[in-house]
């Protein structure tokens, strides 16, 4: 009414009369609706002067601290700091007066019952029509709950993480954790012992310094951020005072819970005994002058020793990855062979003929027999090769000597048949010459008795 007045008494135009009495009514209007939204708001709303003495606060306010605004008008904000925390208000105030504005500040306040509490508090400057700074506005929310959640939250990841931590630092295979750049950001204990270096120390260095071949552990981890993983990568990690440690690494990425890859973890598997095994296992394979050779089961050659470079001519990487059934006389007979093998799990003295690259020929007798995985798994045949090209000359040439005997046998038998047919025919003539013999003389007695009648008849 005092407006309205004031405009009759300046005789201002009628029309210009009631446009500012509209303009005066819509301020009106949104200064009660703006009184409305802050008496009736959940946050303490609350006003204090340069000097930190309260000169509004509004339900909220007493709703959270537990003081009525009658309690607190006039008095200092400080009331609301509780023991411990007395050197925050002075440096909010120092704050507030360069014209600094305070976003979601957690602090603890105390309220009217002792009880202290959470709170996140928001203050701004406020300023005259000249721009001087008279005070400060706050609005302050109770976040206790929160704040005992986000506790709880905490604690549990930090329990989560321990427990975590106590799995990685128990294992017996070093781990690392290594950056996008390649940086170790973190080991365990095993790492720590099987480098000799500490853990201050190897974090933030190059993860591929620590091995006999830097490059290649290089492409191991840049290969799991390529690929996300690794399974069974081989390197060799150099201790400090030179001694080798073969491991497998076994890696794949891990990342934050929007999806971001952070980094790859890996662990290492300690190989070295098993490395010395399969060494000594080669010593022996290489150190047989038996044709030995492993293959899969599409018939594709695996592995072969020196001895069947030898007999082929052929060098070991041209010969693996190429069928097993290419280097014999009887390529069909050789992929029977080991296809019997699959089925049956072995074979003995299956007699095969290798070719060599430049025409020579080798009889073997092949003995073979699947090789399985730890868990049962067959992952391939294991064939060894014994040469009888010496042994099937000998017993060629000992049939031939039988063949020669066998003749000779049969030529002896044919002459003592002819020799045994003539004595038959000597007895039979000598007793047939016997007969004549007697014949004759018995003819000669008969006539010498004629001739001696005739006689004595004469001289009677």
């Amino acid at each position: 009414m005092g407006d309205l007045k004031h405009l009759r008494e300046k005789k201002v135009p009628l029309r210009s009369r009631k446009a500012s009495t509209s303009v005066t009514r819509e301020m009106m209007e949104k200064q009660f609706l703006l009184a409305r939204i802050v008496e009736t708001a959940d946050d303490a709303i609350i006003t204090k002067t340069s000097k930190g003495i309260i000169t509004f606060w509004n339900a909220g306010a007493a709703k959270i601290y537990g003081y009525l605004a009658d309690e607190v008008l006039g008095k200092p904000i400080s009331l609301l700091i509780p023991p411990g925390h007395a050197d925050e208000f002075p440096e909010i105030l120092e704050r507030i007066n360069r014209g600094e504005d305070i976003h979601h500040y957690e602090t603890v306040r105390r309220r009217k019952d002792g009880e202290v509490i959470n709170v996140s508090v928001s203050i701004s400057p406020i300023k005259d029509k000249r721009g001087r700074i008279t005070g400060a506005s706050t609005i302050a929310r109770d976040i206790t709950d929160e704040v005992a959640a986000r506790k709880q939250a905490e604690e549990k990841l930090a329990a989560a993480s321990q427990y975590a931590r106590s799995l990685i630092e128990s294992s017996l295979d070093p781990l690392v954790t290594i950056s996008a750049d390649g940086k170790i950001t973190d080991v365990n204990e095993a790492t720590i012992k099987v480098t000799g270096i500490p853990r201050e120390e190897l974090i933030g260095t190059d993860f591929s310094n620590y091995f006999t071949e830097p490059e290649q552990a290089r492409k191991g981890y840049q290969q799991v951020f390529a690929k996300g993983f690794v399974t069974d990568y081989p390197l060799t990690i150099r201790h400090k005072d030179g001694r080798l440690t073969d491991v497998l690494y076994n890696a794949s990425v891990y990342k934050d819970p929007r999806g971001n890859v952070l980094g790859v973890f890996a662990a290492a598997r300690d190989v070295t005994v098993q490395k010395q095994a399969s060494q000594y296992a080669r010593s022996l394979i290489e150190s047989s002058l038996d044709p030995l050779v492993t293959i899969n089961g599409d018939g594709k050659i695996t592995d072969v020793n020196e001895a069947t470079m030898k007999v082929t001519g052929i060098p070991r990487e041209e010969l693996i990855g190429t069928d097993f059934s290419n280097y014999f006389t009887e390529p069909e007979k050789a992929q029977r062979g080991y296809r019997q093998v699959f089925a049956k799990g072995f074979v003995t003295d299956y007699p095969l003929t290798i070719r060599h690259k430049d025409g020579r020929l080798t009889d073997v007798l092949y003995n073979a027999s699947v090789y399985k995985h730890s868990r049962g798994n067959v992952l391939g045949v294991f064939a060894a090769a014994r040469d009888i090209t010496a042994r099937k000359r000998a017993e060629e040439e000992l049939a031939e000597q039988r063949r020669r005997e066998m003749d000779r046998l049969a030529e002896l038998e044919k002459f003592q048949a002819l020799t045994v047919g003539r004595e038959l025919k000597m007895v039979e003539l000598k007793k047939h010459i016997e007969e004549l013999r007697m014949e004759n003389e018995s003819l000669k007695e008969s006539i010498g008795g004629s001739d001696e009648r005739r006689r004595k008849e004469k001289d009677y």
